[in-house]
């Protein structure tokens, strides 16, 4: 079955996103490089908030891999561009919130490794797919801190050298000292992705899902379509809005 739609559901949920992702962006910048409340960013409710708005950008940019299979090589190296520049830019700006490997620097180099791994995910059943990335990415969801597992119930410990160059940083094993104000790693990052990858044949078979991703959601769905430039330059209007008030 061929999937013709549009799907505005799925925009209208990246739309959100991207909301809730100014809107964190923004309050980050008032909470902790203001230093309003020092406490806020260590708090539970906002690792919750900043974990669905990632997890939702992430998983969406894998489902939506197969719609742009065409243009996924320009999307890729687009996308890791634009992830250069604004690593450059916090770093004038910003120096002590300088983003390394961000998000939009993931998100590209996941759509050029799928281009090489998409035909061995495709082989793997759907379900299997979506339930076996969910593992992997918790299984290496805490790689940063030295080990397999949730930090709190490590099943392995991995060796020091992983750690010990920043060649390896961007794969999810980061060298001493290093710091990022928004780092996401392959590892465990690109399973996330996969696992998006994987849940598009689900859709692809089911008439009903494709209907419900098929409704508009106003104003949302629109601003999804729309969020790698607002991605761009939320942060320096954000920046500019704090230097106002607090400057």
């Amino acid at each position: 079955m061929c999937l013709k739609k549009r799907f505005y559901l799925i925009d209208g949920i990246r739309g959100l996103a991207i909301v809730n992702m100014v809107l964190f962006h923004f309050l980050y910048d008032v909470f902790i490089l203001y230093g309003r409340q020092p406490d806020w960013y260590g708090r539970t409710g906002t690792f919750l908030w900043q974990q669905g708005i990632c997890w939702t950008f992430i998983l969406i940019s894998g489902l939506v891999w197969h719609l742009g299979r065409k243009g996924n090589l320009k999307r890729g190296l687009i996308l890791n561009f634009w992830g250069l520049v604004v690593s450059v830019v916090t770093l004038i700006a910003e120096p002590q919130a300088a983003v390394w490997f961000g998000i939009l620097n993931f998100i590209g180099c996941a759509v050029l490794l799928m281009i090489l791994a998409n035909r061995v995910f495709c082989k793997i059943p759907p379900v299997a797919g979506v339930i076996g990335s969910m593992i992997l990415f918790f299984l290496f969801r805490d790689v940063q801190q030295g080990v397999l597992g949730l930090a709190s119930h490590p099943l392995a410990v991995l060796p020091e050298w992983l750690y010990q160059s920043r060649i390896l940083t961007p794969f999810g094993f980061p060298f001493p000292g290093f710091r990022s104000s928004d780092y996401f790693p392959m590892l465990p990052w690109f399973f996330l992705f996969s696992a998006g990858f994987c849940f598009y044949p689900i859709l692809q078979s089911s008439r009903k899902l494709q209907d419900v991703c098929s409704v508009r959601i106003p104003l949302l769905s629109k601003l999804g379509t729309w969020s790698i430039w607002i991605y761009l330059i939320h942060q320096p209007v954000a920046t500019g809005i704090c230097m106002l008030l607090f400057r």
